[in-house]
């Protein structure tokens, strides 16, 4: 698909391509085809003019936008790898991830290395904590605008000689990208996806999105920026904003939106208002959040499962999961390609043309661990009971909290968690932590739960806590731990 790309990329090169926004939401094109793919190509004259070759790494340090695209474009026409570099992700964990990756090259926008002196208040404001790139040992160059103090820009015209050259685009699979999960700074983990898989992953969100060409779509994403692109669809940037945002939506009407769920609530909580097919993941997506997401305008609202190590997985639209009414989470059938089964101890487990090569320094593997506990329902749609590492023992009972979150979402329910917290001798007490929307009355939240939770037995939490839930990481998923630990100071001494 990347191929393809390039090739519509040329066909129509005044077309707008990525666009952005004012503060009053207005539209405005940020780059039009041509211009991309004039990029892209010049940084792959720049790459290959550097000595790179087919197989080597490049990290990439950036934030989304038209010229990360080009990079991971011109990444690819070489048949280079690419280590994403989370700008976020401090210091002493991007040293890991270095190491581990062993880049040839690191490609880093303005931002990105601001790490001293006067650049210190522009990484703070931005949220980034990179370590000094220039004392890691190995090259590093600019991308985009060169501020002082940044390392030599990564440009066609100042590569040499060489850099007039186009190099022949690689035509063969092998290693296309390294993309960081879980692990520590002592031993960081990372996915391995191929060109293939790649392709097969976004072939399968072309085939579940269906993008139109010419009308706009709402999303910063790889997986939102090439598929759309590809159709002929220009992509829309979303705002940070939630007012903004909400601007940004209302003048582009968009036939597509895909944000997270903390962007939807986020959207919802300023009145935006919807339209055309609405996709959310990254973070548990409730039949409510997605119940609020057409009611505020969309004609469809999707609940997206997806892993870096498989994306996406399977989906569900909101009268789907709605109507659902057996335990745990149903995030809808498998998509096209992905095979499904439950593994020891009841972990799903995930297969397909999409899944990951292997882990970074590790042999490849057939199946993909979730992590997650889930199971197949009788038409063969997916079911999680939450995750196999957030099992709470009470009273020598294995709980699974995914398994009754979701009928916590009561109207009025903007989050709920299920954590546990240390009772002594091992033991731990159940705690339900409830974020109500901003504007819903707690009394009566706390009387639409009483059903909720008389229904759930042995698993009946030992205290209920109003409190708005930490969220962590780049999509802000709910933080389980720092709840937890809001939790164990909360209701010290509460009863039921």
């Amino acid at each position: 698909m990347l191929d393809a790309l390039a090739h519509t990329l040329r066909s129509r090169p005044d077309r707008p391509a990525v666009l952005g926004t004012t503060r009053s939401g207005a539209v405005r094109t940020k780059a039009t085809c041509g211009e991309l793919a004039d990029l892209a190509d010049g940084y792959a004259r720049a790459l290959h003019a550097r000595g790179l070759r087919r197989g080597d790494t490049v990290g990439v340090a950036g934030r989304p936008g038209p010229r990360a695209l080009a990079v991971l474009l011109a990444v690819h026409r070489l048949g280079l790898r690419a280590a994403v570099l989370d700008p976020g992700a401090g210091p002493d964990v991007l040293r890991a991830r270095l190491a581990l990756a062993r880049p040839d090259l690191v490609l880093a926008d303005a931002t990105a290395q601001a790490v001293a002196g006067w650049a210190r208040p522009l990484a703070r404001r931005a949220r980034l904590a990179l370590p000094d790139l220039a004392e890691l040992g190995g090259p590093v160059a600019t991308v985009g605008r060169r501020l002082p103090g940044c390392a030599p820009a990564l440009s066609s015209r100042q590569a040499g000689t060489g850099a007039s050259v186009l190099p022949r685009a690689v035509d063969e699979d092998g290693d296309a990208v390294i993309v960081f999960t879980s692990g520590t700074t002592s031993r960081p983990r990372a996915v391995v996806h191929t060109r293939s898989s790649l392709a097969a992953g976004m072939a399968t969100v072309t085939g579940l999105v269906r993008p139109e060409p010419g009308s706009p779509v709402l999303g910063g994403t790889f997986f939102v920026l090439v598929p759309s692109l590809a159709n002929g669809a220009p992509v829309a940037l979303p705002a940070r904003s939630p007012r903004v945002l909400a601007r940004q939506m209302r003048r582009l009407a968009p036939q597509a939106t895909y944000l997270t769920p903390p962007q939807l609530r986020a959207a919802l909580a300023v009145d935006a208002r919807f339209s055309g097919r609405v996709w959310t993941g990254s973070a548990p997506a409730s039949a409510e959040l997605l119940t609020r997401v057409k009611r505020a305008g969309a004609r469809e609202a999707w609940g997206v499962y997806a892993l870096t190590e498989l994306f996406p997985a399977a989906a569900v639209e909101q009268a789907e999961k709605a109507a659902f009414t057996g335990d745990g989470d149903l995030v809808g059938a498998p998509l096209p390609g992905v095979a499904a089964r439950p593994g020891p101890g009841g972990e799903l487990l995930l297969s397909g043309p999409a899944a990951r090569h292997r882990y970074l320094g590790e042999e490849p593997e057939p199946w993909v661990r979730t992590g997650d506990q889930g199971r197949l329902d009788a038409a063969g749609r997916i079911v999680l009971a939450g995750r196999s590492k957030d099992m709470v023992l009470r009273r020598a009972e294995n709980i699974y909290p995914g398994l009754y979150e979701p009928a916590l979402h009561v109207p009025g329910v903007e989050l709920a968690l299920l954590v546990g917290v240390p009772a002594g001798d091992g033991d731990e007490r159940l705690v339900a932590v409830v974020q109500p929307h901003h504007e819903a009355d707690p009394a009566r939240v706390r009387a639409a739960l009483a059903g909720p939770l008389s229904r759930m037995g042995t698993a009946r939490p030992d205290a209920l806590l109003l409190a708005d839930i930490p969220l962590s990481g780049r999509s802000l998923k709910p933080d389980r731990a720092a709840t937890a630990r809001l939790a164990a100071a909360r209701t010290t001494g509460a009863g039921r």
